[in-house]
């Protein structure tokens, strides 16, 4: 008798989803938007220095709970995708963002911020390597025999593009919106809420199995591990670049730079994200070993212009190396992830990507932490000199196992 009512009951939900079309385009909606969200704060930092009191390194620390959160929460929930499946993952994941936007909204004070910005990363750690999975399998399901490159461009380009969204609409609604520490949280729980809608009617591609649970490994085959933990390496150095333009560039930008605008703020995050989004299209057609040369190459060029801009207090030459770094980063990020996805298997894909993406967001909170503390004990160019040349020495070491024919 349970199964004559069961079944009605699932054919009526199974018409209620969305095509694999639709739920390709629905994933790419919730992904931008859910990672666009973690980025709202960039520009408002220096509102919350001015108003709340916090120092540099507060700032720095409040980054980092997020990086720790998503590091957390990729390398003990990551994969989980591949038995529970992808929407039971990515629903719950999603309402973790929406809660952390209501205690942004509820409160200033830094332990809340805190504890959003935690919450705020354990979302994102389940969300990146299970929706990159997910849109690669509804990209196969919509168009078979098309191959995966649709899916993979789709896929980094949502994770960038959510990047660049972020801090410019967040500058532009502190800079001319009344208050600007509340309304760019309104504006994006109500966004979260419409991804999480977009993600309860896409179809799932994975048929949920019992599984014995066990922490994040790597899920490529043994002979393949040198050329994977390189990929992971080259997130590292491609998502530390990003973690600088979204923590402290903006007080470099504001303070050592003389131009303290918030809506400016958010537009330097932007355009270096925007140009890594570009840079993934530009090269979408070029071979996974071109998009990695020339990530590498770009990273080394940006943040030598970066650097040479602090030091020689020029906005100009400041953005201009964002440029160069933001594009170096999204190719490289591509490249990474596209090796990554061609060296996993199907069945542990979801967790060979939350294994590249740990490595990548450890870049997003080592390098930048160290950059923090870094500030407090020298001047901010001569900070910025040692992190620079760290990642210039990582991108040189990673490049040979990287770019073997």
């Amino acid at each position: 008798m349970t199964t004559v009512l069961t079944r009605p009951a699932e054919r009526r939900a199974a018409d209620r989803r969305l095509s694999h079309e639709q739920g390709f385009w629905a994933i790419a909606f919730a992904f931008a938007v859910s990672l666009a969200f973690t980025v709202v704060p960039t520009p408002l930092w220096a509102l919350y220095q001015r108003h709340d009191g916090y120092s540099t390194i507060a700032v720095t620390v409040a980054f980092a709970a997020y990086a720790l959160g998503v590091i957390a929460s990729l390398f003990l929930a990551g994969h989980v995708s591949d038995w529970l499946g992808r929407r039971r993952v990515l629903l719950p994941a999603v309402l973790f963002e929406a809660v952390a936007a209501t205690l942004f909204l509820a409160s200033t004070a830094f332990g809340v911020v805190i504890v959003a910005r935690v919450l705020s990363g354990l979302g994102i750690g389940l969300i990146t390597a299970t929706a990159t999975a997910h849109l690669s399998e509804l990209h196969a399901k919509a168009r078979p025999g098309a191959g995966r490159a649709r899916g993979d461009l789709v896929a980094t380009v949502a994770n960038l593009g959510g990047f660049a969204f972020g801090p410019i609409v967040s500058g532009l609604l502190a800079q001319y919106v009344p208050a600007p520490l509340r309304t760019p949280y309104l504006v994006f729980l109500g966004l979260l809420l419409v991804a999480a809608a977009a993600v309860a009617f896409a179809p799932e591609t994975v048929t949920p199995s019992s599984r014995r649970y066990r922490p994040q490994r790597a899920g490529v085959p043994e002979a393949a591990r040198p050329r994977y933990f390189a990929a992971a390496a080259g997130a590292f150095a491609a998502l530390s670049v990003l973690g600088l333009f979204t923590s402290l560039a903006p007080a470099f930008v504001a303070g050592t730079l003389h131009h303290p605008s918030r809506a400016l703020a958010g537009a330097v995050a932007s355009l270096v994200f925007g140009s890594g989004a570009v840079a993934q299209v530009l090269l979408r057609r070029r071979s996974i070993r071109d998009q990695l040369a020339t990530g590498l190459a770009l990273i080394v060029l940006g943040l030598a212009t970066v650097t040479a801009a602090v030091w020689a207090e020029s906005l100009p030459a400041f953005l201009l190396g964002g440029v160069l770094a933001g594009a170096g980063a999204g190719a490289l990020l591509k490249g990474a992830i596209s090796t990554v996805a061609a060296l996993a298997p199907a069945p542990v894909r979801g967790g060979a990507l939350a294994g590249v993406f740990l490595g990548g967001y450890l870049g997003l909170a080592v390098p930048v932490l160290g950059l923090g503390i870094l500030t407090q004990l020298v001047s901010a160019p001569v900070a910025l000199l040692g992190f620079a040349a760290a990642i210039a020495t990582l991108a040189a070491v990673v490049s040979r196992p990287l770019l073997r024919p």
